[in-house]
């Protein structure tokens, strides 16, 4: 099998990259190794800035048509004290709040709506096991499917297969660790529907937890100390729903559906990058180029803006082969401020309120003072709203459109 492009991964970066690529008449094959997209901690929040790409694209009616909520007050509980993080109402923008919706479903539309583009092909339960070399060159992967090994050849292959990136370890490329001092408790409760609450956060001393209201159940992530996941199954599971309802007793009508530690999932937390995104025939983007903390939710559009850059600068010089890596490198040299800049705001988030509520005890936890001057003057709330809705440098779809017959 021989292509312009292969990418390999069918996650947000994977799926809107081929999407575009197909958009502009690149012969492109999206490789995801599963049989679907349905997988735990997949973000699912969709911030304006994806939004806006879906609105470029013509394609944000039939997105918001899937089932989605809609966050656009993101308030707290510091220690007992409410606090307001953000409004994204204050936001001039024509998409001003975070749309809530399973990533499975995000993926799925891409797809389907990809599938007008005869030069996209979507292989599923495909995975890239080994790169294809020519010398210096990658030239394309090597792919396990359900029929055998096949070989697949191509001018430019792209890694999108997320934070324990196969092409980027057979790559060789180095990554910069910047860590984290913080995992994440994953896990559902039950939601009556007449059952409501604001509160987005909520951080006690040693304890930490988020809720999300997905209409049907809430979504709960449980922030332990980095390492810690056996301390907290070795309490038992009773005391640590009993910590949950503690602080959030919107739950205790349906943490009963949390029955075992079956249902309670690790997100090990990482902040990572790579120094060099690419070698000759290869390029890395979203996950697999830099691993973003779940703060903020960002992951998912930092991977979209990826996709977006990526298309802008390449679909044009692909139609005449693979683009020299000095112009793969120009996805970095756009892209590196914007992820650098995130993950340092997200190391400040971690070093100033997470590490210090982790650290547990009886002291008071107080309220830092940039969240109190947010919360007292609703004017400063549309800074954070912005930083987090639109992000460092939001990207616009600049790549062509083929006609299609």
């Amino acid at each position: 099998m021989k292509v312009r492009c292969c990418i390999v991964g069918g996650g947000p970066a994977g799926m809107m990259l081929g999407y575009l690529l197909g958009r502009a008449g690149i012969d492109v094959v999206v490789l995801e190794k599963h049989a679907d997209f349905f997988r735990d901690f997949r973000g699912d929040t969709v911030h304006p800035s994806t939004l806006e790409v879906m609105d470029e694209l013509g394609l944000i009616d039939g997105f918001l048509k899937l089932p989605h909520q809609r966050l656009q007050k993101m308030d707290g509980l510091l220690g007992g004290t409410p606090v307001r993080i953000a409004d994204l109402s204050r936001l001039h923008t024509k998409y001003p709040f975070i749309a809530f919706m399973p990533q499975w479903d995000f993926l799925n539309f891409l797809r389907e709506a990809g599938r007008r583009f005869p030069s996209l092909e979507v292989m599923m339960s495909t995975e890239a096991i080994e790169l294809i070399r020519r010398g210096e060159t990658i030239a394309g992967v090597r792919a396990k499917t359900r029929d055998g090994i096949i070989d697949i050849e191509a001018d430019l292959t792209i890694a999108c297969d997320g934070r324990h990136s196969t092409v980027r370890e057979r790559a060789g490329l180095s990554v910069e660790e910047i860590g984290a001092p913080m995992d994440v408790l994953w896990f559902r409760a039950g939601r009556k529907p007449d059952e409501t609450e604001n509160v987005f956060t909520r951080v006690e001393p040693g304890k930490m937890m988020i809720t999300f209201d997905r209409g049907e159940y809430w979504q709960c992530a449980y922030v332990i100390a980095k390492g810690q996941c056996d301390a907290v199954k070795a309490r038992g599971l009773s005391a640590l729903l009993d910590d949950v309802v503690r602080m959030a007793p919107i739950l205790r009508s349906g943490i009963a559906e949390v029955k075992s530690f079956d249902d309670v999932k690790l997100l090990t937390v990482a902040i990572n990058r790579l120094t060099r995104w690419t070698q000759p025939g290869l390029l890395c983007i979203g996950d697999a180029a830099h691993a973003m903390s779940p703060i903020g939710g960002v992951g998912v559009n930092l991977a979209v803006q990826d996709a977006v850059a990526t298309a802008n600068l390449l679909a044009d010089k692909l139609q005449h082969g693979c683009p020299s890596e000095h112009e793969l490198d120009a996805i970095r040299r756009r892209r590196a401020f914007p992820v650098k800049m995130t993950q340092a705001m997200q190391v400040v988030v971690q070093n100033n309120i997470i590490s210090g509520a982790l650290q547990g005890g009886d002291r008071l936890l107080k309220v830092p003072l940039v969240v109190r001057l947010i919360t007292a003057l609703p004017w400063l709330q549309g800074i954070p709203a912005r930083l987090l809705a639109l992000g460092v440098r939001p990207e616009h779809v600049h790549s062509r459109a083929v006609p299609q017959s």
